[in-house]
């Protein structure tokens, strides 16, 4: 799957788009497998117990919540959630 990141999430992948291992599923477990080969996009994308509210999702250049489905072979984009006020 190609993966496509903004802002800050940069600094965990070091290039604007990477490929990560994913065999399909859900948003969500795209989102799980890109922090499992990025770890450190962790700190960027969760809240407490989940994703941040205000991470931006897109599959295929469409608006995406992590419920909906993700074909493995899927351009998803990440939006990171926004810090300071």
């Amino acid at each position: 799957m190609e993966v496509t990141v903004y802002g800050q999430l940069r600094s965990a992948t070091g290039e604007k788009t990477v490929d990560v291992d994913f065999d399909g599923g859900t948003v969500a477990d795209a989102v799980d497998a890109f922090v499992a080969a990025y770890p450190r996009a962790k700190r960027h994308l969760v809240d407490g117990d989940g994703l941040a509210s205000s991470v931006r999702l897109a599959v295929d250049g469409a608006s995406a919540t992590p419920d909906d489905d993700c074909p493995p072979d899927a351009t998803l984009s990440i939006h990171p959630a926004m810090q300071g006020g």
